[in-house]
């Protein structure tokens, strides 16, 4: 019997090759092993952007074609958006009352986050920020997940969560699986000019970048500092070029490397394959995304769907945990 995964991110914004990398790539591949549910979570969005919310619909529209485009099969997988599933703020009250707030307040990155929002002007001490992970626990538990795909620096999270999960079926019977984490490895992505790829740095990749963006893309990548002319001998460890290579051309980085560091090919010459690459690599991610593109109705459809799928799972698990703490008439 196939294992059930729960994962879920924040509409905010179109993605770069960085995020596709970091969770999406993982995601697709997940799909052939578990049973998993896909959320946009919208209301999670909520806790530190709460004041403006007017590119939020927008925003779960250009996720969700990211999601699609990236291989995402609506017909194996749940994908839907959070507030279309009321049960995810039913459950989110409920373990509220009996959750310990000393332990929403040692979670690691609380405070820290608190400290770099607020240091930008944000005013996030609210509820709804310090009951961030609670919220995310109702999300993971609802459709009883015992899996749950993240990075290392979401551990903390997770593991208040299995807290959360234990004090509950201590509380009112064994209704919830404690759900166990799938470290993913994610490569970090440098962006155009070496630093971390980042919207806000504007040094990225879109996911959404067609053929010829790719190849003007990679053309403005910065290369080995010290490599003036092509005879000059190279040092791909600090080329951002040679990064990309080992990341979308890993069958031929090592041949690459050694014709580098011999000058037996240029700065253009290996920009230009690499490209060839990426654009070969992202061929299929392209054509899906053209073709949803080209109807328009077809992302609402899924989400649609997703949210019914998802509402039935829901609706059962609610009606287990309306019993168990007498809530049932």
């Amino acid at each position: 019997m196939k294992g059930r995964i729960f994962s879920g991110m924040q509409p905010s914004g179109k993605f770069h090759l960085g995020n596709y990398l970091g969770a999406l790539e993982n995601w697709v591949k997940l799909q052939h092993e578990y049973e998993c549910f896909f959320c946009i979570v919208d209301w999670h969005a909520l806790t530190s952007s709460y004041e403006d919310t007017r590119k939020i619909p927008q925003n779960i529209h250009d996720m969700a074609l990211d999601w699609l485009s990236a291989g995402l099969d609506p017909e194996r997988n749940t994908i839907f958006v959070q507030s279309h599933v009321k049960e995810h703020a039913e459950l989110h009250l409920l373990l509220s009352m009996m959750t310990p707030l000393s332990w929403l307040e040692r979670v690691p990155t609380y405070k820290d986050k608190l400290q770099q929002l607020g240091a930008q002007g944000k005013e996030i001490n609210t509820y709804g920020f310090l009951g961030y992970p609670e919220l995310m626990t109702a999300d993971i538990i609802l459709y009883k997940a015992d899996t749950v795909p993240v990075g290392e620096d979401q551990l903390p999270h997770l593991e208040l969560a299995r807290e959360i999960t234990r004090r509950f079926n201590n509380l009112y019977g064994p209704i919830f699986p404690e759900p166990k984490a799938s470290l993913s490895q994610a490569p970090v992505l440098p962006g155009l000019d070496g630093r971390k790829m980042s919207k806000s740095y504007g040094n990225e990749i879109s996911f959404s970048a067609g053929p010829e963006e790719i190849r003007e893309k990679v053309r403005m990548m910065v290369t080995d500092p010290q490599r003036i002319k092509k005879t000059d001998l190279g040092h791909p460890d600090v080329c951002t070029v040679f990064t990309f290579h080992k990341l979308f051309n890993a069958e031929h980085a090592v041949q690459i490397e050694k014709d580098c560091r011999s000058a037996q090919i240029g700065c253009v010459e290996c920009k230009k394959r690499l490209a060839e690459r990426m654009v070969d690599m992202l061929a299929d991610v392209h054509t899906r995304r053209l073709a949803l593109e080209r109807n328009p109705g077809r992302i609402k459809e899924i989400l649609d769907y997703g949210a019914e799928r998802a509402r039935k799972v829901a609706a059962a698990t609610m009606q287990e945990v309306n019993k168990a703490l007498h809530l049932m008439g």
